[in-house]
């Protein structure tokens, strides 16, 4: 199974959702969300809806944050998929021959805690690149059909009201089938 899509070809900005597996339940607490609380998470697999909207020093902000998201903290090892993704964000003209992976990053974002976890692997990474805003419209779109679920309202997605940013999903192919139907017209100019 391919594991990038791309959409647009003309800004190193836009959105992503990380699609990421998790091969055994467990209890996490996503910073001060709830106040520190542990949510369980079930063995399964989730979604992460983000954007990279600046500039980066290297002019590639949505290469510098993605590649930042296939890291884990401290000595831990990278996600698997890191080596394929620096190739291809270069290759697409994404990142510039500048643009490297962080060794490690600090725990920050919500997203960070679940993709820190040794049983989390990320599996599939799709990039739009747009200057448009798409978090909100992706959200109310992932969460409106039936192979998505809440863990949390407002997980991942603190700065906006009423929107969602992390979702437990049960089927990726389809869900990867409907983001192919429904991006194109989001980022037509």
């Amino acid at each position: 199974m391919t594991k990038f899509t791309i959409f647009g070809n003309k800004y190193r900005m836009g959105s992503y959702i990380i699609l990421t597996r998790v091969g055994a339940p467990s209890r996490v607490a996503f910073g001060r969300f709830r106040k520190g609380e542990f949510l369980t998470i079930p063995e399964g697999s989730y979604l992460y809806i983000g954007s990279a909207l600046g500039t980066s020093k290297n002019g590639a902000s949505l290469a510098a944050r993605v590649l930042r998201h296939a890291t884990r903290s401290d000595d831990r090892a990278p996600h698997s998929i890191r080596v394929g993704l620096l190739k291809i964000l270069k290759n697409e003209g994404i990142a510039t021959e500048n643009t490297t992976a962080p060794p490690a990053k600090k725990v920050r974002w919500h997203i960070d805690y679940l993709l820190d976890l040794p049983q989390a692997e990320i599996s599939h990474i799709l990039l739009i690149r747009s200057p448009i805003r798409l978090e909100n419209q992706l959200s109310e779109l992932l969460e409106s059909i039936e192979e998505s679920s809440l863990l949390a309202p407002r997980l991942g997605a603190q700065d906006t009201r009423n929107s969602t940013h992390i979702l437990r999903i049960s089927d990726e192919k389809s869900i990867l089938k409907l983001l192919a139907q429904k991006i194109p017209g989001m980022i037509a100019e």
